[in-house]
């Protein structure tokens, strides 16, 4: 579930098998009350032009939807005595672009797409001001999303990381801890040619922190420390001493974050 504010009203929204259902319930309490919000959608669905856009978003999204409840419904629109609620529009058609939620963080929702135009019952502006606030939450869950599977590609690395540094760094005689200690140290030694500092002197410095120092590192630093993970297991397996490596790595992690930084300031300019 994630929210936005639309002119001074939050407005929730809910993911259902990968898509976004955005709150009409919540947007239509930007027009009335609390207590009017089911009577601005019943009136919304009763009108024939909506049921038309609901029938027509159906069939292109909706294998089972029943077309013949629709034109049935589409018949009786803009009459006098008709009356459509959700949960029966719902029922009878087998629709899926709108939902009914019960419970605290219930009301009525609907696919974007739907919710979009119901923005329009609202108000025109209020419709716009929607449209740019889901888009500005959808590029920021993008830029997260990246942030993820860049911090996740490192932790796939280190594993090959660590696996070279059981092959030619720790005796077999060694014992669990003896074997944690170098470990850690061979991780400070990325941790040194990238950040310039320990994992134990960035937790020194930063107490009130959760996490380490890499769950910290912005996106260019992760995609340097992913490469440099790589090419530590490369020199590791050459039996390059540890100093001579720190030196090499710390080498490349200067050329690589120069290049990484020049690449972001091009796309800024853009």
């Amino acid at each position: 579930m994630a929210k936005i504010n639309v002119k001074n009203t939050e407005i929730t929204i809910i993911s259902i098998e990968e898509k976004d259902y955005i709150s009409l319930t919540d947007m239509a309490n930007a027009k009335e009350s609390e207590s009017r919000a089911a009577d601005i959608i019943k009136n919304w669905l009763r009108n024939r032009y909506t049921l038309e856009f609901l029938g027509t978003w159906e069939q292109i999204h909706n294998p089972i939807f029943k077309v013949v409840e629709f034109d049935h419904f589409k018949m009786q629109a803009g009459l006098p005595n008709f009356v459509l609620s959700v949960s029966e529009w719902i029922e009878k058609t087998n629709a899926i672009g709108i939902i009914v939620k019960k419970g605290k963080y219930g009301g009525t929702f609907a696919h974007k797409d739907i919710a979009f135009e119901f923005g329009s019952a609202i108000s025109v502006p209020f419709k716009l001001y929607l449209i740019n606030e889901f888009q500005r939450l959808k590029e920021e869950e993008q830029k997260q999303l990246g942030w993820s599977a860049k911090r996740e590609l490192a932790k796939l690395n280190y594993h090959i990381h660590t696996d070279a540094i059981k092959q030619n760094l720790i005796p077999q005689e060694l014992s669990t801890t003896q074997t944690s200690i170098i470990y850690a140290n061979e991780a400070d030694v990325l941790n040194v040619a990238l950040f310039g500092i320990t994992a134990k002197q960035w937790r020194d410095s930063n107490p009130e922190l959760k996490g380490n120092i890499r769950d910290y590192a912005t996106i260019n630093e992760l995609i340097c420390l992913s490469n440099m993970e790589n090419l530590n297991a490369v020199f590791i397996n050459e039996k390059m001493p540890q100093k001579e490596r720190l030196i090499k790595l710390n080498q490349i992690a200067i050329q690589q974050m120069s290049i990484l930084q020049e690449v972001e300031n091009r796309k800024l300019l853009k």
